[in-house]
């Protein structure tokens, strides 16, 4: 496995430094990858959360956050809600980008439990969860580099590949009906209609619909809403400069009024307000 990418900020708002190395290739279809942080911030921090179609572990080397609620370790499923996730000066950690597919396997539960909600990992994995965290603690500190230009995050990582691998070689894989309309929903940004879906799989539209939630978290017309939401966005910063009509249109909103409704919706915010908020690590700030 490649060594792990770290990108370092320093700024009177705030200072940080991210790693990022790509999951094993047996993962690669459930994991969307794994990212090690350090963040200081005098003060404080506030990072807006937009609704999302992935589903994030929050696995903490000891500071809180709110979300409200003060919590450590957590998961973070689909949510059709935005969300204001703040600490008062400092965070370290890893985060962990699911697929809900992927979570649905790797976490173990029916993901309509979790969704729109924030679970404490010990309520999931018991003292799995701390030992898990201590053990990933242990392993970046262990293979820390004396020289700044290398990266103590690979043995942590080392941890999570084995964790996730032992996990995915017990885990109970998806119905193919739910994994494919999944699948056809994110590959054409939800743009595929339910009726479709229901005819490719020969199921009811409610057999599809509850099947959906069960494996996915929410039914498949509000999960397209948010993955057409999300590609929008990332067309919002494109270095192109296309009009929010030109966007609107071709990411299947009705005009650009629909658009920012769902902006609105979705994230608190107009689609200008929104890009007017992103931090340098593509998050933003609330």
């Amino acid at each position: 496995m490649s060594g792990a990418t770290v990108e370092r900020h320093d700024s009177p708002l705030a200072s940080w430094e991210t790693a990022h190395r790509p999951a094993p290739a047996a993962l690669a279809p459930h994991v969307l990858g794994y990212a090690g942080y350090e963040e200081f911030a005098p003060g404080g921090f506030r990072r807006l959360e937009p609704s999302n179609d992935e589903v994030h572990v929050i696995f903490s080397f000891g500071p809180e956050c709110r979300v409200p609620e003060r919590v450590r370790s957590f998961v973070a499923a689909t949510d059709t809600r935005h969300a204001v996730v703040e600490h008062d000066g400092h965070q370290h950690g890893v985060e962990l980008r699911l697929t809900p597919i992927g979570a649905h396997m790797l976490l173990g539960m029916p993901m309509d439990e979790v969704t729109c909600r924030v679970v404490e990992l010990d309520a999931v994995f018991g003292r799995e969860a701390g030992e898990l965290i201590e053990r990933m603690h242990d392993a970046g500190t262990a293979t820390q580099p004396t020289s700044s230009a290398g990266t103590g995050w690979d043995g942590c990582f080392d941890v999570m590949d084995g964790w996730l691998l032992h996990r995915l070689a017990d885990a109970r894989p998806p119905d193919p009906a739910v994994e494919h309309s999944w699948k056809r929903l994110v590959r054409s940004h939800g743009s595929v209609p339910v009726a479709e879906l229901v005819r490719e799989t020969g199921w009811s539209r409610r057999h599809l619909a509850a099947r959906f939630r069960q494996q996915v978290g929410l039914a498949p017309k509000p999960f397209a809403r948010i993955l057409r939401f999300r590609h929008a966005a990332r067309e919002l910063v494109r270095p192109d400069g296309r009009s929010l009509a030109e966007i609107a249109l071709d990411c299947g909103y009705y005009d650009q009024a629909h658009l920012n409704r769902d902006f609105r919706e979705f994230s608190g915010r107009s689609p200008r307000e929104l890009m007017a908020a992103r931090l340098p690590d593509g998050g933003f700030q609330d």
